[in-house]
């Protein structure tokens, strides 16, 4: 994948991913910023990131459990270290900071 495909997935689903917040989770604020994505529990301040390797063609994920790379791997990204799905990372990230039930879907993309 060329760097323009890269860019242009990255933004597609950072784009459903607010617009998915943005309809159901009602304590999260999203701010999106130079390739990144940053989500904020307001209950608690606690952030999730995500964030375009454009180099690596990886997206990285900063959550208050650590930092996790994921690569696309047969149509889904993928966690380089568990190869867990980025959307079930998202969602117990989600859960877990927010305590709000979220399902994310971005095979589609």
């Amino acid at each position: 994948m060329n760097e323009h495909e890269f860019n242009r997935m990255v933004d597609q689903l950072m784009y459903n991913l607010e617009e998915v917040l943005d309809n159901c989770a009602s304590d999260i604020d999203s701010e999106s910023s130079s390739g990144m994505l940053t989500l904020t529990v307001e209950s608690n301040k606690s952030q999730i990131i995500l964030s375009r390797q454009v180099v690596s063609r990886e997206i990285w994920l900063a959550d208050t459990s650590g930092g996790f790379h994921f690569t696309l791997r047969e149509g889904q990204w993928r966690d380089t270290q568990d190869n867990m799905r980025l959307e079930e990372k998202l969602e117990k990230a989600i859960l877990a900071q927010a305590n709000e039930r979220v399902v994310l879907n971005f095979s589609d993309l």
